[in-house]
């Protein structure tokens, strides 16, 4: 596995934990979520460039 595909996986993984549907989670609004969602797509569109 390359260090970008490493990178994708763990992002979504830490998104799927603080989407705010989780109860723990649940009065952090849709900030965490889309910091992370944000870091995600700037992961893939480095990927696709071929910078990572």
């Amino acid at each position: 596995m390359s260090l970008g595909t490493i990178l994708v996986i763990l992002l979504i993984l830490i998104l799927l934990g603080v989407i705010p549907s989780w109860g723990y989670s649940g009065n952090w609004g849709y900030g965490p979520s889309g910091i992370v969602g944000t870091i995600l797509v700037i992961v893939v569109i480095l990927l696709l460039l071929g910078r990572i």
